[in-house]
């Protein structure tokens, strides 16, 4: 376990019950800190109160979905320059093209939750938070 990454805070916004614990497990076993929400107006609510260092962002989510969830942090000064992980199962890459780009000068990373493992979540977050395995 990485002593750095005990003081790094993951939020994990998903609804996928299942999903969400492997996650916050995965997480946790590799010595982060993460809360989860399981709706987005959970999600937003922690986001703007505990500023994680980093969101693992699914986009259909009940209550307020991912895309608005990210609207919403846009217009925080914390949250628009918050990281942040979209997790989907959308493939279709017109979709995924419009959908991701947010606004003109911010685009965010994605994963397709059918096609990655959670060691490959695990290298992309800390790819993001430039963190050395």
């Amino acid at each position: 376990m990485n002593e750095i990454n005990k003081k790094i805070l993951i939020l994990v916004i998903e609804d996928e019950t299942i999903l969400a614990n492997a996650l916050k497990e995965k997480l946790e076993n590799e010595g982060f800190k993460v809360s989860s929400a399981y709706d987005g107006v959970e999600g937003l609510i922690l986001a703007l109160k505990e500023h994680p260092d980093l969101i693992l962002l699914d986009l259909l989510i009940p209550k307020v979905d991912g895309m608005e969830i990210i609207k919403k942090l846009q217009e925080d000064s914390w949250g628009k320059n918050a990281k942040l992980i979209i997790l989907t199962n959308v493939s279709d890459s017109t979709r995924m093209s419009k959908g991701w780009e947010i606004s003109k000068n911010k685009a965010y990373p994605y994963v397709l939750k059918t096609d990655i493992s959670l060691e490959e979540i695990v290298s992309k977050i800390k790819k993001e938070l430039e963190i050395k395995s």
